[in-house]
């Protein structure tokens, strides 16, 4: 027998190539294992913002608005025109439809890829002229430019956004809430039930009721004296 068969028969030569193909079986999983674990990093990367709360001074969770909450919104504003502001404004799905119906429409979002998201939806939609997505934290910006405003908030900033709202709208201007009415405003009209649930306020009704509330603050009581002390 010629001596290269004899290695390549003999244990010796069985276990060289145990060995190589144990390695070779390594490094394929080595690098399947690489792959998926950059596909499940970038997944979550993409992902993410789309079902994570952004990070806020208060806690306002990605929470796609539904059909019929979309459709209250526009029915609460059919009468209405020019600006509109939707603060919170998510994947852009309440911008983009309210431009289609007519509106100059803008939205707030703190989150930067469901900014990017939204632009790309209204360019596809093709209202990308007639609205504007905006990276930024909800406090410091000023809605004074807007006559109609959506807000899906929560119940821990409901409170701070009545005060930030009544000072800065002009009192021709309508706010729309979804999901959570404001603490203490009247709304003149309530749509759609359930998480559809939307609640109308009239800006002129709740300035004029904070205005009367910050009167009673600064008028003494009866039989007090502004200038007494004790």
């Amino acid at each position: 027998m010629p001596q290269e068969e004899f290695f390549l028969e003999s244990p010796a030569g069985q276990f060289k190539d145990n060995v190589k193909e144990t390695k070779s079986r390594s490094r394929l999983g080595l690098i399947v294992t690489g792959v998926l674990g950059g596909s499940l990093v970038a997944l979550y990367a993409v992902a993410a913002p789309f079902v994570s709360p952004a990070l806020r001074k208060v806690c306002l969770p990605f929470v796609p608005a539904t059909t019929a909450q979309v459709e209250n919104v526009l029915r609460a504003l059919r009468a209405r025109s020019g600006t509109l502001v939707d603060i919170g404004s998510g994947d852009g799905r309440i911008v983009i439809a309210a431009a289609k119906h007519g509106f100059q429409a803008s939205g707030f979002e703190l989150n930067p890829w469901l900014v990017w998201y939204s632009r790309y939806k209204a360019w596809r939609e093709g209202v990308h002229r007639s609205t504007s997505f905006h990276i930024s934290d909800l406090w410091k910006v000023s809605f004074a430019q807007y006559s109609n405003v959506v807000i899906f908030g929560v119940p821990q900033m409901m409170d701070q956004l009545e005060l930030k709202l009544a000072s800065e709208l002009p009192s021709t201007a309508k706010v729309v809430a979804c999901r959570f009415p404001f603490p203490t405003w009247v709304p003149e009209h309530i749509a759609g039930e359930g998480i559809d649930t939307v609640w109308v306020y009239d800006a002129k009704t709740f300035k004029a009721h904070m205005q009367s509330g910050m009167t009673r603050k600064t008028t003494p009581e009866h039989g007090d004296s502004p200038d007494s002390h004790t």
